[in-house]
Order: structure tokens, then C-alpha cells, then sequence
């Protein structure tokens, strides 16, 4: 089993479909997967175009849950997948019950920082520090400090 892992997300649809094309290509005797971070909210998109791609393994959690700006929505490739076998109601309970109160008490998922970090191709931990420090919501600033930008 191999795995595609874009844990900066960063990835974009034609790098997704380069990536699982070519570990395909070389490993022949294995599987594929992907695991996508949501920071440019291209996880699931991503995750669609490995399965396009012939990925037999996706990862997702639910209500995308994970580090920064976390995974793949697994109600989101259960809806895509649309197989009569996998009930999308228990899922859709447990976010209503579970993950919206727990959305109030830890921050997860989309947010101009990790979107920035996604964009420049840098680690999310930048992001997460910044969300930890009193300029949390100064985006510019940010931004310029990753970009080695000084265009004032």
C-alpha cells in the first residue's frame, strides 16, 4: 500500500492525478491512496480526482475533522460514492450531535491562514502558531511574512 499524502494542501488537481498516475506507474504490485489536508478546500476534489485516477484508497474523516485544516469530509465522498451499502444518516447524527459542539471548543478546517500556508506550499505549523498568538486575525502580515513579501 502507498499513499499520496498532501499534508501541506497544497496539491491541485493535475499534480493529484501526476502523483497517482506515476506511483501506479512504478508500484505496480501495490495499492494507492490519498490522504488530503483541506487547506485550500481541495480535499475532497483531490481525493474525486484519485479515485478518477484509479486510488483504491481515500481517506476521509468525519466532518473533517484533523490537524489544522483537517481532511477529506467522509460524508462527502459517501455522498460521492453513492453505494447503497454506506448509510450517510448515522454520520449526519454524530456531526449534528458531536462535531458541531465540539467545532465550538477546538478550531478545525478552512481559515485564511492555513489557505495561505496551502497556497505558498508551507507547512501548516506556521498557521497553527499564528491561530495561538495575539495577531491571529492580521492575515496580511501573515501572509508577507511567508512570502517574504515587503510590498507596503
Amino acid at each position: 500500500m502507498v499513499y499520496i499524502v498532501d499534508s501541506f494542501g497544497a496539491l491541485y488537481q493535475e499534480s493529484t492525478e501526476f502523483l497517482i498516475k506515476k506511483a501506479k506507474e512504478i508500484l505496480k504490485t501495490k495499492e494507492v491512496g490519498i490522504h488530503a489536508h483541506n487547506n485550500q478546500q481541495l480535499a475532497f476534489a483531490n481525493s474525486i480526482e484519485a479515485i478518477i485516477h484509479n486510488a483504491n484508497y481515500v481517506d476521509g474523516t468525519v466532518y473533517g475533522l484533523g490537524r489544522a485544516a483537517g481532511n477529506c469530509p467522509l460524508e462527502l465522498l459517501i455522498g460521492f460514492l453513492k453505494n447503497p451499502k454506506f448509510d450517510i444518516r448515522p454520520i449526519l447524527d454524530l456531526i449534528s450531535k458531536e462535531f458541531i459542539p465540539l467545532r465550538e471548543k477546538m478550531e478545525w478546517g478552512y481559515i485564511i491562514p492555513y489557505a495561505i500556508t496551502g497556497m505558498l506550499d508551507e507547512h501548516p505549523k506556521a498557521a497553527m502558531e499564528l491561530r495561538g498568538g495575539p495577531k491571529k486575525e492580521n492575515y496580511r502580515e501573515f501572509y508577507d511574512s511567508l512570502a517574504g513579501a515587503d510590498l507596503d
